[in-house]
């Protein structure tokens, strides 16, 4: 039995002010930093010796795994990077309501309607799943610290039958998902860091 384990990176001012951050690098904030670390106290976390580790590479993804587990060894993979919302990129609904091509893409299909200059929801699921797949077809358990957006694209790919949609997957900050293989195929999952039992 192969696991994979997703977790989303720690609250940002973004997150926390309520704007479209995809590509841009920004660190955790104060309080995303605090929330980290007391989930790391009052929650149990997987033990990581001798699983692949892996981020999205972006600053806000190894902080939240330094805070998490401390010093590891691991690889950045771009792939898994959140989704690039162009034009739309580190701004909020009170800024854009108004504006025609955002209108547009929210009261539209934004799987399939591209933000201004950046991606459409299905472009960050090809995108992501490609590189989530990649580090599936290796051996090994592996843990990804990644962003909402992709842990919700590869959860909403591998169990269409939970009956949730991309945003009722996305996980809070330092939380998310255990994932346990029958070789790829996927065949349970599990909150985490959570006690309850796997779900089918």
């Amino acid at each position: 039995m192969k696991r994979a384990y997703l977790i989303r990176h720690g609250m940002t001012e973004a997150n926390e002010n309520r704007l479209y951050c995809g590509g841009t690098d920004i660190p955790l904030s104060e309080e995303g930093r605090a929330a980290l670390l007391k989930l790391r106290e009052t929650m149990r976390y997987p033990e990581i010796s001798g699983v692949r580790v892996y981020t999205s590479g972006l600053i806000r993804t190894e902080e939240t795994l330094f805070l998490l587990f401390g010093e590891v060894p691991h690889e950045r993979v771009p792939a898994l990077r959140e989704m690039d919302f162009g034009a739309f990129e580190m701004r909020g609904y009170g800024e854009l309501k108004n504006e025609p091509s955002y209108i547009g893409w929210i009261t539209g299909d934004n799987e399939k309607n591209c933000c201004p200059g950046g991606e459409s929801g299905e472009d960050m699921t090809r995108r992501v799943m490609a590189g989530f797949r990649s580090l599936l077809a290796q051996d090994d358990d592996f843990l990804i610290i990644t962003h909402g957006g992709p842990i919700a694209a590869v959860m909403t790919q591998l169990f269409p039958d939970a009956g949730k949609n991309r945003f009722e997957w996305q996980p809070a900050g330092g939380t998310g998902y255990k994932i346990e293989f029958e070789g790829d195929r996927p065949r349970r999952w599990s909150p985490m860091p959570d006690s309850r039992e796997p779900r089918t």
